[in-house]
């Protein structure tokens, strides 16, 4: 870990028992982590949870497991489900994101583990929702974010839909569900009493969609696919150059802010537009889109991304460089924040953002995840109270 960064502590003393995998799980309990939770990864002995198995390297895994422990513990076997219950009763908070029925199966539903221990807050991660003639199926985030409407208005209009970048239908599941975490143990101080929560993927997408709703109700017909500029110009993605694969800037002239447009054109040198009749109001310019976007483009095409940002930006008109992953890494301020922080894994590196949210001006730090069983014993001994002689003993008879 590298950077300036100080752990929160807001969850210090909460334990979190935590049979998730991929990302959409793995991404909510390393928030908790992040925030302070104990986490502690229950995975297979046999090489792991999913997420690190198939991979040609450990990175995918790194990214959603950091500040966690791990124990590795044979859940098929009977020693190792009782001991995963025992350590149930210990816990706060029990995450799982199993395929639709397998916790039950394992003899870790609801039933089970709410009985266990009634101060549990039980969360859980699935495809689709109790209810959804969908609720069997399996899920990643590609297909919630086709069943959840992303992909229908992401795209140009007229030609088929696109899937958004980031991966809103895991990790934005996973963030839903911690805040909900959060909002349960905060309750439970009241009542003394656990809950049981359930994310499914497709809901979530649908949550960060709503906007299409509102273009529904609006028109009274399915949300549109629109460009990057919405219904609105000059607004959208213009070419800089020298012209590779990200040299655009992106930027909006808001519809609230009638100024924008004459500040552009002063920018630009193109004084003898303002007030043009064809450009003067944002209907107009909506119409005549095409010729507006050239005008701005040429402009631009002049540019790096970097220098049309900040020039439109001090213009007082919002603007964005389309930054890559690379030029994000290599920009120091974010190392120097402590929002990138560069982490080792056994012999492998990699830098990576922390939880974006600074805590009395720091962020938390983002510490390695962990080796597969590498806190079997620490757990065991800090949780159930084991000697090393009986995880020992366990490790011979297969059971972690």
């Amino acid at each position: 870990m590298d950077g300036n960064a100080v752990s929160p502590n807001c969850l210090s003393g909460i334990r979190v028992l935590d049979l998730t995998q991929f990302e959409a799980g793995t991404s909510c309990t390393e928030a908790l982590a992040w925030m302070g939770a104990e986490v502690v990864k229950v995975e297979n002995p046999k090489g792991g949870e999913a997420g690190r198995i198939g991979m040609p390297d450990p990175y995918y895994f790194m990214a959603y497991n950091a500040n966690k422990k791990s124990i590795t513990v044979n859940l098929k076997s009977e020693r190792g489900l009782a001991l995963v219950k025992d350590m149930a009763k210990q816990a706060d908070v029990f995450t799982e994101n199993f395929a639709p029925g397998a916790v039950e199966r394992l003899g870790l539903g609801y039933d089970v583990v709410g009985a266990l221990n009634p101060r549990i807050i039980y969360a859980q991660v699935k495809g689709f929702g109790e209810g959804s003639p969908y609720e069997k199926g399996l899920c990643f985030d590609p297909i919630a974010q086709a069943c959840g409407g992303a992909m229908s208005i992401t795209g140009e209009p007229g030609g088929r839909p696109v899937k958004p970048g980031p991966t809103i239908g895991d990790t934005g599941t996973g963030m839903l569900l911690a805040f909900s975490i959060v909002s349960a143990l905060y309750q439970r101080v009241q009542t003394g009493k656990g809950r049981r929560l359930q994310a499914a993927m497709q809901d979530s997408v649908m949550h960060y969609s709503r906007g299409m709703f509102i273009s529904q109700a609006r028109h009274r017909t399915a949300a549109p696919r629109r460009p990057a500029a919405g219904n609105n110009a000059p607004s959208g993605i213009y070419p800089c150059k020298p012209q590779g694969p990200n040299d655009y800037v992106y930027l909006l002239t808001s519809r609230a802010n009638p100024e924008h447009w004459p500040r552009l054109l002063k920018l630009m040198g193109r004084e003898d537009l303002i007030g043009d009749p064809r450009y003067d109001t944002a209907a107009a310019r909506v119409e005549h889109e095409a010729e507006v976007d050239e005008i701005i483009a040429s402009w631009t095409r002049q540019r790096t991304k970097e220098e049309a940002m900040a020039q439109i930006s001090g213009a007082g008109v919002p603007a964005g460089a389309v930054f890559d992953s690379m030029e994000l890494t290599n920009e120091p301020s974010f190392a120097r924040r402590g929002i990138l922080q560069t982490v080792t894994h056994g012999e492998w590196q990699m830098t990576m953002p922390t939880w974006p949210v600074r805590f009395d001006g720091a962020p938390p730090p983002v510490n390695p995840a962990p080796i597969l069983g590498q806190d079997t014993a620490e757990v065991f001994s800090e949780w159930l109270g084991l000697e090393a002689a009986e995880v020992e003993a366990l490790r011979k008879q297969g059971v972690v």
